[in-house]
């Protein structure tokens, strides 16, 4: 699958009391023993030059920097000795309905936290991959954000990556709403381009369902990691587990909601579609005797030399009572 760079480079920062500040990729091995900071390195495109400070500086498993290089259709946890491994997917809006995964991949460890933006779709917004991280950074640098550790630091990430999903849930649910207003009004214009707009909200519903549902189960197994999430942390990695299962419910009723309309749309075009032809029998019905007696009198009474206007006159006359006895009829049995 084709690729592009969001961007290249590897950008080093100390997160200290005295704020941010970016340092050169050159003291990165001097600055990970500093006790006086937290160390991000954020790489917006893993490159080569990515690759070697994760393997000789970090010294990460290859598989996991594999992961790195490569996309990742679903998320992953992995624990390792000092730190662990984590792949979670934001969600972004394209066309079509199509919904794109901006793959963040993290290696949380004691005094550091490495995020890495995952190759990212063409098609998709370049910037969308760096929302979160530079939302985060902003907010530590006018001092709205104080991340001591590693695991606060991440969860700032990831609750900003829970908040898009909610919004992108809202906005969603605003649609489906005004989708159901126009099935209950009858005003749907182009019926085959409704339907269209029924599926393409019910598959990104679908998906960011999909992907909370899975980034709750990654944190779930990474709540059991006693090892390697410090006690205070683990509130922090709870509460996600409690951010993705929220993401997930809203989705999971919006979806309901939205299939309750495919279906009620569905139903009223099935009903009218039988009414239709239920009327059309009628009209078969009540034309059936009158398709039979112009048959068998029409040659008798319209020839080519004389009409017999008396006998035409009786004809027309027994075809017009026939058909009211049958219309009649037919509204009596409430088929008309």
């Amino acid at each position: 699958m084709d690729v592009r760079k969001v961007a290249s480079g590897v950008d080093v920062r100390l997160v200290s009391e005295k704020g941010v500040e970016r340092r050169p990729v050159e003291g990165l091995e001097a600055l990970l023993h500093r006790e006086d900071g937290l160390v991000w390195v954020d790489i917006p495109h893993c490159d080569e030059e990515a690759v070697r400070v994760l393997s000789e500086v970090f010294g990460f498993h290859p598989l996991a920097i594999r992961d790195c290089v490569e996309r990742n259709h679903v998320p992953k946890v992995h624990p390792y000795a000092d730190h662990v491994f984590v792949v979670l997917h934001a969600s972004e809006p394209g066309k079509g309905g199509h919904v794109h995964l901006l793959e963040l991949d993290q290696f949380v460890g004691p005094n550091y936290l490495v995020t890495i933006h995952g190759p990212v779709n063409p098609a998709a917004p370049a910037d969308a991959a760096l929302r979160e991280t530079r939302a985060v950074l902003k907010r530590i640098e006018t001092g709205r954000l104080d991340a001591r550790s590693s695991f606060e630091l991440s969860y700032a990430i990831v609750s900003a990556l829970t908040r898009h999903q909610e919004a992108f849930v809202a906005t969603l649910a605003r649609e489906a709403g005004l989708l159901e207003q126009q099935v209950m009004s009858g005003d749907i214009g182009d019926p085959e381009q409704f339907l269209e707009e029924l599926f393409r909200a019910r598959h990104q519903l679908l998906t960011v369902r999909t992907m909370a549902a899975q980034s709750r189960e990654i944190y779930g197994r990474m709540a059991t990691l006693s090892r390697l999430v410090p006690l205070e942390a683990r509130p922090l990695v709870e509460d996600l587990v409690d951010q993705f299962g929220r993401v997930r419910s809203v989705a999971d009723g919006e979806k309901e909601f939205l299939q309750g309309v495919i279906e009620f749309y569905q139903t009223r075009t099935e009903t009218k579609m039988t009414i239709a032809a239920e009327r059309l029998a009628v009209i078969a019905a009540v034309t059936l005797p009158i398709t039979a007696l112009s048959s068998i009198y029409g040659m008798n009474v319209i020839v080519n030399e004389q009409t017999h206007l008396v006998q035409l006159i009786v004809v027309l006359a027994v075809m017009a009572v026939m058909s009211a006895a049958l219309l009649r009829w037919t509204k009596r049995q409430g088929w008309w």
